[in-house]
């Protein structure tokens, strides 16, 4: 049993290894999907950005348009002065003057906020460029250096797989299965050793007899709470529990054939106490 243990342990390593690197291999389309989805953010901001900034300068150039219309209207109205010939005439234009002034000015100043916004929106624009550029970079960069590890990986797990089939033959199949699904559930640990009569995986304290059975080495055992293998590890604080225990038991014994043979003194006395009664009756 003590080379099978020594299999089991050096498998438990190996599965351990294993399953971490699968799950490595299992974890680099995440990875790699959340990297993509922050350039796909990015290109969609982008994008969405850039549709505004089109619309500021639509914006921007119809408030030229109507600024250009006020101004030429304005102008209009200017040469009108030289021809007209009442008073009236002359406010009324000089009103029509004033107002397409107005005009033009308000449109101008309008003009020069929108271009100030359209110069914010485009320097974030190039920014916003810039780092989808530098994270489409990055990306390839990882994507190629996950690709050369997913490749060391892959080479590495069939090097672990060729260890493990050194190591099966001669152990039990359905064992085998069990202890994979164990170390899978476990943390790696399948095989733990026993200790003053607690099982070091789960840390519960186990019946005397059943520290005894692992004690003995006759067979494979497994922890009745963890479902863990179980293998007795000889040391000096195991031996000082083995003798308390043992030392316990043998108390128990003896209490329990001083209390026989109490009972059966007391059942012989009661059968003499009898018989002596019955003779005096008789007689």
């Amino acid at each position: 049993m003590q080379d099978v243990f020594e299999k089991l342990r050096g498998l438990q390593d190996i599965l351990s290894r294993k399953i971490l690197i699968e799950t490595e291999i299992r974890d680099i389309p995440k990875t790699m999907a959340t990297k993509s989805e922050l350039v796909n953010r990015l290109k969609k901001s982008y994008i969405e950005k850039n549709n505004l900034y089109e619309q500021v300068r639509e914006k921007i150039n119809s408030i030229k348009t109507r600024m250009s219309e006020a101004e030429q209207l304005r102008e209009k109205y200017e040469s009108q002065m030289d021809i007209i010939k009442t008073q009236r005439e002359y406010e009324a234009l000089d009103k029509e003057i004033r107002d397409a002034s107005e005009k033009e000015m308000q449109y101008r100043k309008d003009l020069q906020k929108e271009e100030k916004v359209l110069e914010e929106m485009k320097y974030g624009l190039e920014r916003e460029e810039s780092m989808i550029k530098a994270q489409e970079a990055e990306l390839n960069d990882e994507m190629e250096k996950i690709k050369s590890q997913s490749e060391e990986k892959r080479h590495l797990l069939k090097q672990l797989e060729k260890e493990e089939q050194q190591l099966v033959p001669g152990l039990n199949e359905e064992m085998l299965f069990k202890f994979d699904r164990i170390i899978r559930s476990k943390s790696g640990l399948g095989i733990v050793p026993l200790k003053r009569g607690v099982c070091t995986g789960c840390h519960m304290i186990l019946p005397v007899q059943f520290v005894n059975e692992v004690r003995t080495g006759e067979g494979i055992l497994f922890c009745p709470y963890c479902s863990r293998i179980l293998f007795y590890e000889e040391d000096g604080e195991e031996a000082v529990y083995q003798d308390e225990a043992e030392g316990l038991s043998d108390i128990v014994d003896f209490d329990l054939e001083d209390e026989n043979e109490f009972d059966e003194e007391d059942l012989l006395d009661e059968d003499d106490e009898s018989g002596e009664e019955r003779r005096s009756r008789s007689s």
